[in-house]
C-alpha cells in the first residue's frame, strides 16, 4: 500500500470541472441535461430529498429534457448492502450515470456503484488502489457539506458491517467529471455538522502540510485551505445563513481535498477511521476529537511546518520564532474546537477497544500514510486513552495498569530525527 500511495504522487489525476457560487447545482443540472445520457441515477438521503434541496438541480435537468430516477437511502458511511441496493436501483432503471447529492457518505457511495457498477464483483474485491479494470460509470457531484472534499478526490470510502471496518477504494477515475460547489445548500446545516465539517477539512489540509509527500504545489493547496478556515469557520458556525462564509468553507474543503489527494494524511484519519468502523462515530468529528492530540504528538518533528500555518492562520509574523509559532497554531487549534463546541471525549470509546483501535490504527498509518513522527503501541494507547470518556476510564482502573498522560509541553526548536518503531 505504502509503494501505491507514492505513486498516486505522480500519476495523473483528473480535476473535475468546478462550478462555483449561489445557485450552480441548477447550473450542473442544465450542464448535465446537455451532455445526452440516457438515464441518470441521483444519490442522495432522505433528509435532503425531503428538505427540497434537489429541486434547483432536478428542475434543470427536467427543464433540460433528461430523465432521472432518485435513489435517497444513503446513510452515514454507508455500508456495502445499501451499496448493492444502490447498483440494483441503477440497472433496474437502466441508468448511464450518477449525480452524488449530499455529504462525503453519499459521493462516496456513489464513487463505490460507480466502481462496481463497471467492475461486477464484490465490493471487498475493490478495496485498495487501482482494482477496477474498466473505467467506471461516469459521475457528477454536488456537496452539501464543506469537509470531506470528496469531489475532487480519488478514493472512496464506505464501511463493511460484517468486519466492522472501513473499505476504501482508491482509483483516480473516480473523480467525478463535474461538481458544483453552491453554498447556499449548506445555509442550513445544524451548527454542530458545520463544526466537525470544518475541522474535517482542516485536518485533511494539515495532515497533507506536515506529512513527508508534502509537495509544492500541495503546500499551496493546504495553506490556502487553512486560511480560509480560519477566517470563515467560526462566522458559518455562529452564522449559518452568511453565503460568503460558506462559499469560502465549500472552496477549502475542496482545496484540502486536492492537497491530500497527492500528500496523503496521518495518524488522525487512521484512528478515526477506527472510531468509525466500530462506533459509527462522524467522521469528521472523529478527526476534530483527536486532531489537537495527534498534532501535539507529532510537534518536535514538525516545528517548522507548523510555524508556516501558524503564519497563514494570522496568528503570527515569518520572522517570529518558529518553537513560538507551532505552539501558537497547536493552542489555536485547540482553542478552536472549544469556540465549536467540539467535545474533548469519544463518549463511544470503550477502555478494553484501546488496544485493538491502536493496533489498527497504527497499522493503517505505519503501511501507507507519510506520518512525521511514529507511534509505538504504547504511544498511541495512551493517545486514544485521553480521549476516553471519565465513566469508562473510571470502571476500568482496577482492571487495568495506571499510565499518566503525556504532559504538554510546547515543541522543541529542532525537528527530531525520524525513527520508525515496529
Amino acid at each position: 500500500m505504502k509503494g501505491a500511495g507514492k505513486v498516486t504522487r505522480y500519476i495523473p489525476i483528473p480535476q473535475p470541472t468546478l462550478l462555483v457560487g449561489p445557485g450552480s447545482s441548477t447550473r450542473l443540472g442544465e450542464a448535465v441535461a446537455g451532455f445526452g445520457h440516457h438515464k441518470l441515477l441521483v444519490v442522495t438521503d432522505a433528509i435532503l430529498a425531503k428538505m427540497g434541496l434537489l429541486k434547483g438541480l432536478t428542475d434543470a435537468l427536467t427543464a433540460g429534457g433528461a430523465e432521472f430516477v432518485v435513489f435517497d437511502e444513503i446513510t452515514p458511511d454507508a455500508p456495502i448492502p445499501l451499496i448493492e441496493r444502490g447498483i440494483k436501483a441503477f440497472k433496474d432503471n437502466d441508468c448511464d450515470a450518477i449525480v452524488a447529492f449530499g455529504g462525503g457518505s453519499s459521493i462516496d457511495a456513489a464513487k463505490a456503484m460507480c466502481m462496481a457498477i463497471a467492475n461486477p464483483k464484490p465490493l471487498r474485491k475493490l478495496a485498495g488502489y487501482f482494482k477496477g479494470r474498466h473505467n467506471p460509470v461516469t459521475l457528477y457531484a454536488v456537496p452539501t457539506t464543506a469537509g470531506t472534499g470528496s469531489e475532487v478526490t480519488v478514493a472512496a470510502v464506505i464501511s463493511d458491517p460484517e468486519r466492522k471496518d472501513k473499505i476504501v477504494v482508491v482509483d483516480p477515475r473516480l473523480v467525478p467529471r463535474m461538481a458544483a460547489l453552491d453554498p447556499q445548500l449548506m445555509t442550513g446545516l445544524p451548527p454542530h455538522i458545520t463544526a466537525a465539517t470544518g475541522i474535517d477539512a482542516l485536518t485533511h489540509a494539515v495532515e497533507a502540510f506536515v506529512g513527508n509527500w508534502a509537495t509544492e504545489y500541495t503546500d499551496g493547496l493546504a495553506l490556502a485551505a487553512v486560511g480560509l478556515i480560519f477566517g470563515n469557520l467560526r462566522t458559518a458556525y455562529r452564522d449559518g445563513k452568511n453565503l460568503v462564509a460558506r462559499e469560502n468553507m465549500a472552496l477549502a474543503s475542496t482545496y484540502a481535498g486536492m492537497a491530500f489527494t497527492r500528500a496523503n494524511v496521518g495518524y488522525v484519519h487512521a484512528i478515526a477511521h477506527q472510531f468509525g468502523g466500530r462506533y459509527h462515530t462522524p467522521h469528521g468529528l472523529a478527526n476534530a476529537i483527536m486532531l489537537p492530540l495527534v498534532l501535539r504528538f507529532s510537534a518536535p518533528a514538525i516545528v517548522p511546518r507548523l510555524a508556516k500555518l501558524a503564519v497563514r492562520a494570522k496568528l503570527g509574523e515569518a520572522y517570529e520564532r518558529d518553537d513560538d509559532l507551532a505552539e501558537r497554531f497547536l493552542e489555536a487549534i485547540e482553542q478552536l474546537n472549544r469556540d465549536l463546541g467540539i467535545p474533548t471525549q469519544l463518549a463511544a470509546l470503550q477502555e478494553a477497544d484501546i488496544p485493538d483501535i491502536a493496533r489498527a490504527a497504527r497499522l493503517e498509518a505505519d503501511t501507507g500514510y507519510p506520518v512525521p513522527r511514529y507511534m509505538t503501541q504504547e504511544q498511541c494507547e495512551l493517545l486514544i486513552r485521553q480521549v476516553l470518556p471519565p465513566a469508562a476510564e473510571g470502571a476500568a482502573k482496577p482492571a487495568r495498569k495506571k499510565a499518566a498522560a503525556p504532559a504538554k509541553s510546547a515543541p522543541a526548536k529542532k525537528a527530531a530525527p525520524r525513527k520508525k518503531t515496529a
